[in-house]
């Protein structure tokens, strides 16, 4: 699979799955997947749109059972993209046989980095939380700038 022949960075070590190709790739999306460009990229208020674009995406697909965790991920996705990513340009969502992912655009090239955090921190909670939902994540740059952080939900 060829990601946008950009170079994948995967914080788990692992490349991303193949089924996602539909989902890095750019591509227009089919009836697997779902696009939803935000008009105002670092506006907070594109985390709800972002939480309900999920509920309705996924209870289309029938796959209710996954809809709780998928906005969780999606919602650090989206916020991480807010604060440390210059804003959310695009959140992509597929469903290939009764598979799901997720992945968010952001402005800029900086790597995610996980944080340590303490009990009593307020922040840096975000991606050990997608690490424990999902089976896979990490990221790559595509074309035309940024980078887009990908999430396989089981």
């Amino acid at each position: 699979m060829t990601t946008s022949a950009a170079p994948w960075h995967a914080a788990t070590g692992t490349a991303p799955p193949d089924w996602l190709g539909v989902l890095l790739s750019g591509s227009p999306p089919g009836d697997e997947a779902a696009v939803l460009d935000f008009p105002m990229p670092a506006d907070p208020a594109v985390v709800g749109v972002a939480r309900s674009f999920v509920r309705t995406t996924f209870t289309g697909w029938d796959s209710d059972d996954a809809v709780f965790d998928a906005q969780l991920v999606v919602s650090e996705l989206v916020t991480n993209a807010i604060r440390h990513g210059g804003g959310a340009r695009s959140l992509r969502l597929v469903c290939s046989r009764r598979r799901l992912g997720c992945a968010v655009r952001d402005f800029s090239g900086a790597v995610p980095v996980t944080a340590t955090s303490g009990f009593l921190a307020e922040f840096g909670r975000g991606l050990p939380l997608i690490e424990a939902l999902t089976t896979a994540w990490g990221w790559l740059y595509p074309a035309g700038g940024g980078k887009l952080v990908w999430a396989a939900l089981s």
